[in-house]
């Protein structure tokens, strides 16, 4: 992606400008977007419908854990100047290249999902072949990275993607009427909190997990911001991330629980478009098709932009044709949908690499922490540290739920 000749120069005291501001929407959205995919949407129907009004909770424990994580990573890449991949390399000679092989390969299988959801998402708006949905949508992508103004264009476009989805989902929730007084008091009190663990680790992997993690650090040292002076920034950027991410969870959340709560029962097929029928008539299955394609749409953008600035540091070439191995990137995961479907089998080995991916780089961020070598004089708080710690012991537990799928795989 061609620069966008946005460097901001900040010696001293920060100061927060407009430009900062541009940029802090930028990253949020790209952040938030990356995670509000196909699944995302999925996930939170299904675990609502399972666990009613006591899934706020887990709502709740989930966004506190992802602040700890996002907060831990973002400073210390933004106080070194480091990629998390660079990071990881400092610590561990390899490690490095290790990780973005990983994030490449579940990057790629993650994105032909996404290309998937969004042709379905076409389809349901305007009843057009899933296939062409999905071509458009590559299409569409590669217009926004290789425009005049790409990086301006991937913070507009993902933060518009970002806006329709939380206002119609929004929308849908009043619709649907669902009882608030019973979510705030479950969302504090709910009634087995055992059996939310997993539903937990989910939401975490989820919203944190893999490369969504470093989609909006990245976005900013891009910008060329980098140094202790822009803490402030950082840590207003990536807790507006999260909870922009949590917004969207809980809207979504309190639309299903108003229609389950009546006794209906999802469609297993499609449980989210079934809520929205539910909620405003036929016209939903439309409805839902915009917020699909909008989900869908955002994490092709954020998952090729993201995934590319791992992979382009394999090698010094590739850092001078960034524009083609994000273009590469989008090609490659359409044509495998296209020509050989929704590749389920590829989608569970990525999700088991995404269990791993967190644990190892927000480990060797909190170790980087502590190395003078690479933080130099930057002090890093002992309560990030533990909130950190807490992060990588719950993402252990989803890499450990991810390989039990992928045991699986090979059994069958």
């Amino acid at each position: 992606m061609k620069s966008n000749s946005n460097k901001i120069e900040n010696p001293g005291e920060f100061q927060f400008t407009k430009a900062h501001r541009r940029l802090l929407l930028g990253s949020v959205f790209l952040m938030a977007t990356s995670a509000i995919g196909p699944a995302f949407l999925t996930q939170t129907a299904v675990f609502t419908e399972q666990f009613l009004a006591s899934f706020a909770f887990a709502i709740l424990l989930s966004i506190i854990i992802d602040i700890g994580a996002q907060i831990n990573i973002w400073r210390v890449l933004v106080v070194t100047g480091y990629r998390g991949q660079e990071i990881a390399n400092e610590v561990v000679k390899g490690l490095g290249t290790f990780i973005s092989i990983l994030i490449a390969i579940g990057g790629l299988a993650f994105n032909i999902g996404n290309i998937a959801g969004a042709g379905l998402g076409l389809n349901a708006i305007f009843g057009i072949d899933v296939r062409v949905g999905a071509a458009i949508t590559a299409v569409i992508s590669i217009l926004v990275f290789i425009s005049k103004n790409g990086q301006k264009m991937m913070d507009f476009v993902t933060m518009l993607l970002g806006i329709l989805m939380i206002a119609v989902v929004a929308y849908v929730m009043v619709q649907s009427n669902p009882p608030y007084a019973d979510a705030a008091k479950h969302m504090i009190l709910p009634e087995n909190p055992a059996a939310l663990v997993l539903p937990i680790i989910t939401l975490v992997g989820g919203t944190v997990g893999g490369y969504i993690t470093f989609a909006g650090a990245h976005r900013i040292l891009d910008a060329d911001i980098k140094g202790k002076d822009y803490l402030p920034f950082v840590n207003r950027s990536a807790i507006t991330g999260i909870l922009t991410t949590g917004v969207m969870r809980g809207l979504l959340f309190l639309a299903v629980l108003g229609v389950v709560v009546t006794g209906v029962t999802l469609n297993p097929e499609n449980p989210p478009a079934s809520v929205f029928e539910h909620a405003i008539g036929p016209v939903g299955k439309n409805i839902f098709g915009v917020v699909l394609f909008a989900a869908a749409m955002s994490s092709v953008i954020g998952s090729a932009y993201t995934s590319t600035t791992f992979i382009k540091t394999l090698h010094k070439k590739l850092n001078k044709f960034d524009n083609y191995v994000v273009i590469a990137f989008i090609l490659i995961s359409t044509l495998i949908f296209l020509s050989i479907g929704k590749p389920v089998k590829l989608l569970i080995v990525a999700g088991a690499l995404n269990g791993l991916i967190l644990p190892i780089t927000l480990g060797t961020v909190l170790i980087a922490s502590k190395n003078k070598r690479i933080v130099g004089d930057y002090q890093h708080p002992t309560w990030m540290l533990i909130f950190g710690i807490v992060a990588v012991i719950v993402t252990l537990f989803t890499g450990f739920f991810s390989f039990q799928g992928l045991a699986q795989l090979w059994t069958q």
